[in-house]
């Protein structure tokens, strides 16, 4: 019953069995998650913490099930890696998914020292490294809503 119920968090209900793209199908249940969550910042904070502590769990156990390191079906990184990258900035749809593209781009370069989080042993490695580049995009998407604002600024150009 506990590794059923650690497998179903990490794999994200399943999505992690997606035959094709899994991390981009764990990302897209992150933005959905995202929706109804949008409007309170201290939810937010408290999915990404308990979702967090929730996939170390998990993605010990799912390392142990699938006997190797970091398998493809845990997307639970993925699902924490949308909500950090989302988190406080006021984006509408158009946002989103260009937060959805900047994180997908993160998560595959994993810029340093992101890489290296991967190393961390067990559930632990599985999710810092995705939310390392979770920060990234979040603070790329930050400063592209900056320069957006600022590009619509009257008088600016």
């Amino acid at each position: 019953m506990t590794r059923r119920l650690a497998l179903a968090i990490a794999t994200a209900a399943g999505a992690g069995y997606a035959p094709f793209a899994a991390g981009t199908v764990g990302s897209l249940v992150g933005l959905i998650l995202w929706l109804p969550l949008r409007g309170s910042s201290a939810a937010q904070a408290a999915a990404i913490v308990a979702l967090f502590l929730l996939g170390v769990w998990s993605g010990s156990v799912a390392e142990r099930h699938f006997d190797r390191a970091d398998p493809s079906q845990v997307v639970v990184d993925e699902v924490v890696g949308m909500l950090i990258t989302l988190f406080l900035n006021p984006v509408g749809w158009t946002g989103a998914l260009v937060a959805f593209l900047m994180f997908r781009v993160a998560d595959i370069v994993k810029p340093y020292p992101a890489d290296r989080f991967e190393q961390l042993h067990g559930g632990l490695g599985v999710m810092a490294d995705d939310a390392m580049a979770a920060v990234y995009a979040n603070l790329v998407l930050r400063a592209c809503l900056w320069l957006w604002s600022v590009w619509q600024a009257p008088g600016v150009r």
